[in-house]
């Protein structure tokens, strides 16, 4: 497994509840910050109030083991009801060459999914790092000889992150 190669991870779970329903929490940017244990507040940047392609906001994240950072993140898709998704960018150009946040390349891309499945929805929720150097590419150049083992431990977290979020959204969409 090689940062090259855009190492990915991804969930799902049933949620007893319509399309509709899911749809109106997953497009809620400041939803995964109440149960992912790295994210931990939102903010919608320059304007923006909304999940509109080309929108950006801005995720303030913690991690034992990593600190504490802010993310710039770039609305990438909002296929109603069915998809969202947004990539982490790097526009002041901390682990590479800078570039405007509406055209760098992702550090990270996440992605919700939804299908109508037996009276209810199938949320899908992924991560994929990479292209672009991240926090992630500077460990692994650290201790390239570790690069598998650094991928993997960091694909564990964020399965972590996305299964905690899962489980909040579907509390939350049964519950309405």
């Amino acid at each position: 497994m090689r940062y090259a190669d855009g190492p990915a991870t991804s969930s799902e779970i049933h949620v007893d509840a319509s399309p509709a329903t899911v749809w109106a929490l997953v497009t809620d940017i400041g939803i995964p910050a109440r149960f992912s244990p790295e994210l931990q507040r939102v903010e919608w940047l320059d304007g923006a109030r909304a999940p509109v392609p080309g929108a950006l906001f801005a995720g303030h994240n913690k991690n034992p083991d990593i600190g504490e950072w802010t993310s710039t993140s770039r609305i990438a898709e909002v296929s109603e009801e069915r998809a969202f998704a947004w990539d982490v960018v790097d526009p002041d150009g901390r682990f590479g060459p800078a570039a405007p946040a509406a055209s760098a390349e992702p550090l990270c891309h996440w992605r919700f999914e939804l299908s109508a499945a037996d009276g209810g929805t199938l949320l899908r929720h992924s991560a994929r790092v990479g292209p672009a150097p991240s926090g992630l590419s500077s460990f692994i150049a650290q201790a390239p000889e570790q690069e598998e083992e650094i991928i993997a431990g960091r694909l564990a977290s964020l399965r972590g992150g996305i299964e905690a979020t899962l489980a909040g959204i579907k509390e939350l969409a049964e519950a309405r």
